[in-house]
């Protein structure tokens, strides 16, 4: 292919990464346009609780969606090369499956148990980080019978990352297009050792029409955020936003040889660190913002975060550039807009 199409393509990617496209539409789009600029034969995108890691939707092309437990279960219970929680802390956050092996795909247990039986050979993996946290992660694989991925196609993927990290990373902050109401009562849902369903409350199950992602998985076809609580360490929490617009909670516990998943409404102290950083503020002005919220003063501010009036000003300068606004009082009507989503 040569370097100018590539570029157009790339830049085309780019550019559809800046136009406020809702997840669903970022999963249908991306894709499709990546193919185009790195040869894959499937893929997996999925976007994450940028606290736990734990994954909140996803799009798993064939012949990857019946097998999304036993890819979780291996990426939360298992020792195994190029991880997205590794990723997401490394300096690059970009790495292929042959590249980590040395060229011994048999030395990782999610090739031999998972993807050699699909076929699949190479798989290149992205943890997408923006403003310090990653939003989302991105695997790509090619048949077992295909060359792996090159540094080119490694170079592309690591050069596209922070723009879809920066769409994911919006998405927590977008209106959805289409607000509905949704439930509200506490739900309950209890799995077996092995991720098999067992039982469901009435109030869960009005929940799970909440859940973004079309996609289900699994023999009880269950959405991906609450497979992912119930592999994932307990207790944890995963938040995202529902279709509604209003956030969700998943808390999860383990009694035995059950694992319990809580659907709730979330609350605003478990929603702080995530909203501030959607909208790409930095730890020192996220401490500040949240002091506004709390209703401190300046000279609170100062003996509190041991910092002079001016380095108040300078970080409260900077949130009301971020936001949108002119006032504390401003600021604070539009930090409760993130939490409760619209009316």
């Amino acid at each position: 292919m040569e370097r100018s199409t590539v570029e157009r393509r790339v830049a085309a990617i780019r550019e559809r990464c800046r136009t406020g496209l809702d997840t669903t539409a970022l999963h249908q789009e991306i894709l499709p346009r990546l193919r185009r600029v790195v040869p894959m034969d499937a893929a997996f995108l999925a976007t994450v609780d940028p606290v736990t890691l734990l994954f909140t939707s996803a799009r798993a092309e064939d012949p990857l969606g019946e097998t999304t437990a036993a890819f979780l279960d291996n990426e939360f219970g298992r020792e195994d090369v190029n991880k997205f929680t590794a990723l997401a802390q490394a300096a690059d956050p970009v790495a292929s499956l042959d590249r980590a092996t040395g060229q011994d795909r048999g030395a990782s247990p999610r090739y031999r148990e998972i993807m050699a039986p699909l076929g699949l050979g190479d798989e290149l993996r992205a943890a997408l980080v923006s403003a310090g946290r990653c939003w989302g992660v991105l695997c790509l694989h090619r048949q077992d019978t295909a060359p792996g991925f090159t540094d080119r196609d490694i170079a592309l993927v690591r050069a596209l990352g922070p723009h879809l990290a920066r769409a994911l990373r919006a998405t927590a902050i977008t209106p959805p297009r289409d607000p509905a109401s949704s439930p509200s009562a506490v739900g309950l849902m209890l799995f077996s050792h092995g991720r098999r369903l067992v039982s469901m409350s009435p109030e869960a199950e009005q929940w799970l029409a909440e859940f973004p992602d079309p996609e289900r998985h699994g023999p009880d076809r269950i959405p991906v955020a609450i497979l992912a609580a119930a592999a994932g360490p307990a207790p944890s929490t995963i938040r995202l936003r529902g279709r509604s617009g209003r956030w969700i909670a998943l808390h999860t516990t383990r009694a035995g040889e059950q694992t319990g998943v809580v659907i709730e409404p979330a609350r605003p102290a478990d929603l702080g660190p995530i909203l501030l950083s959607a909208r790409g503020l930095t730890p020192a002005q996220s401490r500040v913002a949240t002091l506004v919220a709390r209703g401190r003063s300046t000279r609170e501010m100062v003996a509190e975060l041991h910092i002079s009036a001016g380095t108040v000003q300078e970080h409260l300068t900077a949130v009301f550039d971020k936001f949108g606004v002119h006032s504390r009082r401003e600021l604070v009507a539009e930090l409760l807009a993130d939490l409760t989503g619209p009316p």
